[in-house]
């Protein structure tokens, strides 16, 4: 395998920088209203109030662009970190239910309390997430044999259609409030404010560089707990560690785009398909790879039905329910 070697690790790594950058400049452009490669760099370099191309980029599309990016970017790492902590390759915030609890949060909150405060939306999904993510593990654990990867994804589909069902209620319930929560159920990037978008950033930034630094340690617990606590790791805390991360990410990228699943199953089987399995580099790509994945599939999302477009969770879910099927008979025919 020709990437094992560090220096065409550095070349993916930095190809995959140059595709991403060129996604997001597709995502700024192309759309129902076409604008230039040049107008586009011009509403950064010299932005024009005049210019309806300027006011565009400037006031929807780079606000989307960016909110595709973080949201993509984060459920990639909360699935690889998932993956890892559960050792199951069906692992992902969306599979076991940690999506579904932070948008049913969400939609409680702002159909019944009227919440529509981006940060606030935060910390629900965090909650939402944690509840969710917490029910999953301990149904999967109760047992003489413990926690199983088998199991565990039983427990998530479970706990998973328990929350959508929740939120179908909810919605049913108040009515009046459907059109201002229905994006959260369906998926979306679009309608952000950037001014409220950008100081989240660091946030996120954070979140994936702590799990960049988690790494070493992660490659190490893929070992066995026994043997990684014979080389003096602290498992409990690691695995306490990570699972902060997954909620964290998994939670912020509901709290902005909505309930979007299979980008953390598919991006981290197809980066470890070209780089392996060691997580100092699987985090990075994987984070780069489901920003880009994330981009195009919006990109594909306004251009199926023009002039109407399609939810971005829709689009994704038509990617990954066929990966999903894929990776299920692969487990099965290896079992």
């Amino acid at each position: 395998m020709l990437s094992r070697y560090p220096v065409v690790k550095l070349g993916i790594l930095i190809l995959s920088l140059l595709c991403l950058l060129c996604a997001f400049f597709s995502s700024i452009t192309f759309g129902q209203y076409m604008i230039s490669f040049k107008q586009a760099g011009m509403a950064f370099i010299s932005f024009d109030p005049q210019s309806i191309d300027h006011v565009i980029i400037r006031t929807t599309r780079l606000s989307r662009a960016v909110v595709a990016c973080l949201v993509g970017a984060a459920l990639a790492v909360s699935g690889v970190l998932m993956q890892a902590l559960t050792r199951n390759p069906l692992a992902s915030p969306s599979i076991f239910g940690v999506n579904a609890g932070a948008v049913f949060t969400i939609v409680l909150f702002s159909t019944f309390f009227s919440v529509t405060s981006l940060n606030t939306f935060l910390w629900l999904a965090f909650i939402g997430a944690s509840v969710a993510g917490a029910l999953v593990y301990g149904l999967g654990s109760i047992g003489k044999d413990g926690l199983s990867p088998v199991r565990i994804v039983l427990s998530g589909a479970a706990i998973s259609a328990l929350f959508m069902a929740f939120t179908q209620g909810v919605l049913v319930i108040g009515q009046e409030g459907l059109d201002s929560v229905l994006f959260w159920v369906a998926g979306s990037v679009s309608g952000r404010d950037l001014a409220l978008v950008v100081p989240l950033v660091p946030l996120f930034i954070l979140g994936i560089v702590f799990a960049m630094v988690a790494a070493p340690h992660i490659n190490i617990l893929l070992s066995g707990d026994d043997v990684a606590k014979g080389l003096g790791q602290n498992t409990v805390v690691i695995k306490v560690v990570l699972s902060l991360l997954i909620i964290g990410l998994a939670g912020g990228s509901v709290a902005l785009g909505g309930n979007i699943g299979f980008i953390g199953l598919m991006v981290p089987h197809m980066v470890r398909s070209v780089v392996g399995y060691d997580h100092k580099w699987l985090i990075p790509l994987s984070a780069l790879w489901g920003a880009t994945l994330l981009l195009l599939a919006d990109l594909v999302s306004r251009f199926l039905i023009m002039p109407e477009e399609v939810p971005i969770g829709v689009t994704t879910a038509v990617l990954g329910a066929p990966f999903f099927l894929y990776l299920a008979r692969k487990g099965g025919e290896r079992g």
